[in-house]
């Protein structure tokens, strides 16, 4: 189809040309001093089209030789960029490999390669890039004071405002991280803190803060940062679960007397509060300091519906309570039997009501269940090993010192 088109041009031309130039009346004379030259007009034409494409050839000619100098240069530039773009992306395919210290010399070579490229001259980002790979890389092969120099090196780009915010704001991040790998949880608090407040709620940042905030022994301000990542679902609901009731113990056992640890347990979330499992640790903790009346009435509200907790849950706040029985009241001995009728089988509460019993001095009520938990595989050793001494307090009671004996073994075979 193309050579068809061609001919049918060619065709055009030749018809152009015959009906243009088929008449040969045109006379051209050219005067030089005394010669005289005659030319028909269309060699003419022909001599001057020609002329003119010459000209123009010859002026291209020149214009390339002229500007081979600039070219050659743009052609090595832009080698340089190419090699330089190559050698960070080298950079990162090494660091993702593991290979840490190619990788840290490909990031090397590219911010060299940036120094000699004029185009990539005023490119903040790619020397940032350059530098966070060639620092990562450090980090990784543990050179700290390389990988310092490095980062002073970005916080003076920072400074002259060569990086963009997406970049700065992942060198902070980095180096949070980095500052809590080093055990170095105040920095990394410091550098949290640098960041604009809406980075500084980003799922990351709030993972490092909480980190730092445990390296510091913050239990508090770690349960607060722990709950807003369980609401932007950074965890599991089980592990979210787990780790609030974690931190929350830690916040429980920093309190040191009674006072101390009422004013944790205001400074917790409702939440928390409602929680069984740290009800039951708070009110080990109270009874521990001697506030036994406080811890019962912690977990008097769980108690209530103690059938309708978890068999985890009902372990933590009978045996919580078992800790928490020295000056009960009578008012609690209904709530002991109709739980202990409710679930026979459960040591935990078996234990509760022994303890409660034995405080009250009602000894012939308190061996059964005190017996059934110490024989309880199933019970916490420390738990079991409780009931074994209680049984053993209570064997001295009615004078039986070889059974107070006998159960003393048994409390310290127990591991």
């Amino acid at each position: 189809m193309r050579g068809v088109i061609w001919l049918v041009l060619l065709f055009v031309v030749a018809v152009v040309a015959a009906t243009t130039l088929g008449r040969n009346d045109g006379l051209v004379s050219i005067y030089f001093g005394a010669w005289r030259t005659d030319l028909s007009l269309n060699l003419f034409v022909i001599l001057v089209l020609l002329s003119c494409i010459v000209l123009l050839a010859a002026a291209r000619s020149i214009s390339g030789l002229v500007s081979l100098p600039r070219r050659a240069h743009a052609w090595r530039q832009l080698r340089h960029e190419r090699a330089a773009h190559a050698a960070l992306r080298e950079a990162l395919a090494e660091y993702f490999a593991a290979r840490y210290s190619r990788a840290h010399r490909a990031a090397q070579r590219a911010l060299a390669l940036q120094d000699e490229t004029d185009a990539l001259g005023g490119d903040g980002e790619f020397r940032v890039l350059g530098h966070l790979l060639a620092a990562a890389s450090l980090h990784r092969m543990q050179d700290r004071p390389r990988r310092d120099e490095v980062m002073q090196q970005l916080e003076a780009l920072a400074g002259k405002g060569a990086a963009n915010r997406p970049t700065d704001e992942g060198a902070r991040l980095l180096a949070a991280e980095w500052a809590i790998d080093d055990r170095d949880a105040a920095r990394a608090i410091e550098l949290l803190g640098e960041l604009p407040a809406g980075v500084a709620r980003r799922t990351q940042a709030l993972r490092l803060r909480l980190l730092a905030q445990r390296l510091t022994q913050q239990p508090l301000s770690a349960l607060q940062t722990a709950r807003l990542l369980a609401k932007h679902q950074a965890f599991s609901p089980t592990a979210a679960t787990s780790l609030l009731r974690t931190l929350a113990g830690e916040a429980l056992a920093s309190a040191r007397d009674a006072d101390a640890l009422r004013r944790v347990w205001q400074q917790l979330d409702a939440a928390d509060r409602r929680d069984a499992t740290v009800a039951a640790r708070a009110a080990a903790r109270a009874a521990s300091f001697g506030a036994h009346e406080e811890a019962r009435a912690w977990l008097r509200p769980f108690w209530e519906r103690i059938a309708e907790l978890e068999s985890d849950e009902r372990e933590w706040v009978a045996l919580g309570l078992s800790e928490a029985t020295t000056g009960i009241g009578s008012d609690w001995l209904p709530r002991l039997e109709g739980a202990l009728q409710a679930l026979p089988n459960d040591p935990a509460i078996a234990a509760a009501t022994g303890a409660a019993m034995m405080d009250r001095q009602l000894w012939g009520k308190a061996r059964r269940p005190l017996e059934q938990a110490a024989t309880a595989g199933s019970l916490r050793a420390d738990a079991r090993r409780r009931a074994w001494r209680r049984l053993a307090q209570l064997a001295l009671q009615e004078g039986d010192a070889a059974r107070a004996q006998q159960c003393d073994q048994a409390a310290a075979g127990i591991d």
